[in-house]
């Protein structure tokens, strides 16, 4: 193990206690999230989902990334969505509604960690400011789950905020919120280049930004 992963932080609220979190921040938590959007746009721009295509959104939350995705499968394709929330999904679903793109989308409440969909079923997958709420032993597993269900050459675009060794102030701020304040400050930073890798996912592009000083990884892999 490097030192770099020896400083992941581990998960310690139950995936209950996640949902209820996110039930109740479902009504406002478009504006909690408005600073990730723009990574989230490029981490969805570089997955460059074609139309007709099978995609599928791990951790959709309120939509906004999902309903792009949907956009570019077209009619020929399917966008897929899996979350936790129940509130999450309601959000979603009322975008699709309004958006007028119900009838391209599937969307499933249910845990990432065993996904409901057969072998080798999707071209794409997409995450974002989802991986790191995942404990350290199960973002394996996730990952292994992402393999099974894409296909050989498919692709899946990560956008995370990451460990890269050198905390700045702001970093170790955030890390102290994190455990301090799990139900609030959820995500922690993780080694998301090296999680791909180890699961063996082929990787493509990366682009290393930074929100509020802290680091955040947009990286797209290939099975």
């Amino acid at each position: 193990m490097s030192s770099d992963e020896k400083k992941i932080s581990r998960v310690k609220r139950s995936k209950e206690e996640a949902k209820i979190s996110y039930d109740k921040m479902s009504k406002w938590y478009d504006l909690m999230a408005k600073p990730e959007k723009k990574f989230v746009i490029s981490g969805v721009e570089k997955l460059d989902v074609q139309e007709g295509e099978k995609v599928l959104e791990i951790g959709f939350g309120t939509g906004d990334a999902l309903l792009n995705l949907a956009k570019n499968v077209g009619r020929s394709g399917r966008a897929y969505g899996i979350d936790i929330s129940e509130g999450m999904l309601k959000v979603t679903q009322s975008k699709l509604d309004k958006a007028g793109l119900t009838d391209r989308v599937n969307l499933v409440m249910g845990d990432a960690s065993i996904l409901p969909f057969d072998h080798e079923f999707f071209d794409a997958l997409f995450m974002s400011f989802t991986l790191e709420l995942f404990d350290t032993p199960e973002i394996p597993l996730l990952l292994g789950e992402c393999r099974r269900v894409l296909k050989t050459g498919g692709r899946v675009g990560v956008v995370a905020i990451s460990e890269r060794g050198d905390d700045n102030i702001m970093m170790k701020l955030y890390k102290w919120a994190h455990m301090k304040f799990p139900s609030y400050v959820d995500c922690r930073p993780i080694c998301t280049e090296k999680e791909l890798k180890k699961a063996g996912f082929k990787i493509k592009d990366v682009e290393k930004r930074t929100m509020w000083n802290l680091p955040v990884d947009i990286v797209i892999a290939e099975k």
